[in-house]
This record gives structure tokens, C-alpha cells and sequence, in this order.
């Protein structure tokens, strides 16, 4: 009896957090603890500057250090000239510090922070510190999920810095306020019996920013499908639209191409 309590609260828990994958935002719940998760992303996007597309990989390395503390390591790369080529790296941690956990639901609060390191040059209003900007972020992040549906939100504050090779221009504003909202729901399968069952999630994400010196801002929206195989393997395929936007940018609309690979009980 006591075996299947333990694998009845293992399933209702894969059950619960398997909305929580988020393709373009993070929720406050962390990967599992002692796991290693790899990952490559990919974005092509239209760009509004020149021909032609913009295409990006960022591949990342993700590590649970213990069940309320992650961090995470990233590289850039981008064919902005002319072939595709190193661009920067970056360094993530977030620490869950508010949990409330029942049955089929919780909520939980996080604080992030991001480091980035960018050589590119400087071709849009927009800050983006994968594609173009260091700097430094820091935020607050809160998820809810009840059943098969999870919410989540976050706001953050963000500071670019000059690039290496680049000083940041003058003109342009260098503090911001970014902001998200995401809604998933587990979509398949109907009832869950097996952790080895396929999971497919639809998701909406909504992602903003202000800039504080001029006041100028975006919002984009970000429709997702998303694939969990033998709960380990993970295949994401989104598209961002423009929903509106008083600044210059240089890639506003395109698709995303995630695909993840976690690594259980890899540490103690």
C-alpha cells in the first residue's frame, strides 16, 4: 500500500509540473533537483533592417542544484554577420522561496537574475539580452496551476550595458521593465496513467517591455505547441507576433525551435 501511495503522488506530481514548461517565459517552479537539462534553441525571425532573416541558436545547460535553486548557462549565436558565429553567453539562476502545494495544485513565487554578455552591434531600441545586449536582469515571478491549466507571470528590471566591441548609444534608453504572462494546459493525454506517456501542452505567452527613459514599449504574443517524451525529452515549436510596438526593432515576428534532453539524479 505504501508502494502506491508513492507512485500515485509521483504521478499527480509529473502531472502537475508538466504545464510548467514554458517555451519563451520561466515559471517559478525549478527543474528537479540533482538534474541536468540540455538544451538548443533556435529562432528564425524576419528582419525589418535588411533581406533576408535572422537566425538564432542559443544552446544552454541547465542544472537544479537543489529543489529551490537552479542555474543555467547559455551561448549566443547569430548569422548577423554574414555567417553564424559566437556573439556572447549568459548565466541564469532563479531561487523558489514561496510554495503551497495541495493535491492537484500550487502556487509558487520565485526571484531570478540573468547576467549576459553581447559583442553585437547595436541595431535596435528594443533591449534583448540574448540577441544583442549585455547586461542585467533581476525579477519576481509567480506561477499558479490548478489541475491541467497553469498561469504565470513575472516582472523584472533591466539594465543594458556596452557591448565589448560597441558603447551603448546615447540616444537610446537603457533601463527597461519586462514583462510576461503565459497560460498552458495539458492537452494530451486526457488521463494520466503512465510517466511514459507523450504529454502535449498548448501554451499562450505574452511578453512586453517599457523602456523607463522614454517611455517607449512592445508587446508581443507567442502561440505554442509543445511535446514531452518518456518525461524526459522535450520538443517546443512557437511563433511570436507583434502585437504592438512604439520602438524600432529589428526582429519582431518568426518562429522558435526548442528542443530538450534532462538528465535525472545526476547529482546528490
Amino acid at each position: 500500500m505504501k508502494h502506491l501511495s508513492i507512485i500515485f503522488l509521483f504521478l499527480v506530481s509529473f502531472q502537475i509540473d508538466a504545464q510548467e514548461l514554458f517555451v519563451v517565459t520561466e515559471p517559478a517552479s525549478n527543474v528537479p533537483a540533482g538534474s541536468i537539462g540540455v538544451r538548443v534553441g533556435q529562432s528564425l525571425m524576419d528582419n525589418k533592417h535588411e533581406s533576408g532573416s535572422m537566425y538564432n541558436l542559443t544552446p544552454e545547460v541547465t542544472w537544479g542544484i537543489n529543489k529551490n535553486l537552479m542555474v543555467r548557462t547559455s551561448a549566443f549565436l547569430s548569422n548577423q554577420d554574414n555567417g553564424l558565429g559566437l556573439k556572447g553567453g549568459g548565466f541564469y539562476a532563479k531561487y523558489r522561496f514561496f510554495s503551497v502545494d495541495d493535491l492537484q495544485s500550487h502556487f509558487r513565487m520565485a526571484t531570478f537574475g540573468r547576467y549576459s554578455y553581447n559583442n553585437s552591434f547595436f541595431n535596435q531600441e528594443a533591449i534583448d539580452l540574448a540577441n544583442g545586449n549585455s547586461g542585467y536582469e533581476a525579477g519576481l515571478v509567480a506561477t499558479q496551476l490548478i489541475h491541467k491549466v497553469a498561469l504565470s507571470s513575472s516582472v523584472s528590471y533591466v539594465r543594458a550595458l556596452n557591448n565589448p566591441d560597441y558603447s551603448f548609444p546615447d540616444a537610446l534608453g537603457k533601463n527597461a521593465i519586462n514583462y510576461t504572462f503565459s497560460v498552458g494546459k495539458l492537452m494530451y493525454p486526457k488521463k494520466y496513467t503512465s510517466y511514459k506517456q507523450t504529454n502535449i501542452n498548448a501554451m499562450l505567452e505574452f511578453t512586453g517591455q517599457t523602456i523607463t527613459e522614454n517611455g517607449k514599449s512592445y508587446l508581443d504574443v507567442v502561440p505554442s505547441i509543445q511535446f514531452i517524451i518518456n518525461s524526459q525529452a522535450r520538443i517546443d515549436l512557437a511563433y511570436k507576433k507583434e502585437l504592438y510596438s512604439s520602438m524600432d526593432r529589428a526582429a519582431t515576428d518568426g518562429v522558435f525551435l526548442k528542443l530538450e534532453y534532462t538528465f535525472f539524479n545526476v547529482t546528490k
